[in-house]
């Protein structure tokens, strides 16, 4: 979907900031936050929309801590060590609560593109392509760094909280969340129909399902076991129960990296994709 829009000039060179300076006037005027500000005011009027997305990973976590407890009591890691099944369980469906939250901000996107027109209306303002990409995926990492935070003040209220480590799990949900609405958001600029909406909505199941969220890795089969790695929730899922468990390793450097490379390159795609639509 290509438009030509008649837009305001944007703000005058001596204004701009280093990253304005570098960028196209008509790309980026450093309003991101006024598109995170909407949103928040938005939210102000569907709270409960806002607090459901808690709800989901809770029933889990009860599933686990009532039921499941009794039936897998340890869980074997890695490095030969048993935790709790809980324990194992529990950073897991933080980091799918981060994932969850980002991504339901983003799918958001595709009816603001091809019904509402949003994006088009923002486009004949000062506003830029990179301060709508920036915008939305701001408030989607603080919906998703919301849905963390509230989680893992759960698991503190039931004690399953033991390491001074687990501060650590708040951005760690920001990151997740960054990563996933990053991506997220190029995605749904490639979305052409409401049916495709489902492959989202298979794709982040399938990632909740099988990126080590309720087994460990080595019980997959090896040829598997690859596929699992390449999963972006399985890193958040592993970064956070090494700091949940207490047990920060060298390897957090390496989960960090890959999810740090995928949201840049997201928003990157994202802007390039908006760009092309609306700007030519």
């Amino acid at each position: 979907m290509t438009t030509t829009q008649t837009r305001r000039p944007g703000l005058p060179h001596q204004r701009r900031g280093a990253l304005r300076r570098m960028l196209p006037v008509d790309e980026y005027a450093g309003l991101a936050r006024v598109i995170v500000e909407r949103s928040a005011r938005l939210y102000l009027r569907a709270w409960a929309v806002l607090i459901s997305g808690v709800v989901e990973p809770l029933f889990y976590l009860l599933a686990v801590t009532v039921g499941f407890r009794s039936l897998v009591p340890t869980v074997t890691l890695a490095d030969g060590s048993t935790v709790p099944y809980v324990d194992f369980v529990a950073p897991a469906l933080l980091a799918a609560s981060a994932m969850n939250g980002a991504i339901s901000e983003t799918l958001s996107i595709y009816f603001k593109l091809r019904y509402d027109k949003l994006y088009e209306a923002m486009l004949t303002t000062p506003v830029g392509p990179l301060d709508i990409v920036l915008g939305e995926v701001g408030w989607a990492v603080l919906r998703g760094g919301f849905y963390g935070t509230v989680f893992l003040g759960v698991l503190a209220a039931l004690g399953l909280v033991t390491t001074p480590w687990a501060v650590v799990l708040v951005p760690v949900g920001l990151l997740v969340s960054f990563a996933f609405a990053a991506v997220g958001m190029a995605w749904a600029t490639t979305l052409r129909s409401n049916a495709q909406l489902d492959y989202v909505t298979l794709a982040s199941t399938a990632m909740f399902l099988f990126s080590t969220t309720f087994f460990p890795l080595s019980s997959y089969p090896a040829a598997v076991q690859w596929l699992v790695q390449l999963s972006p929730l399985y890193h958040g899922v592993e970064l956070a129960r090494m700091f949940f468990l207490g047990t920060p390793a060298p390897a957090a450097l390496l989960h960090t990296a890959y999810l740090v490379v995928l949201a840049l390159g997201g928003l990157t795609l994202a802007r390039v994709r908006l760009r092309s639509m609306f700007l030519g």
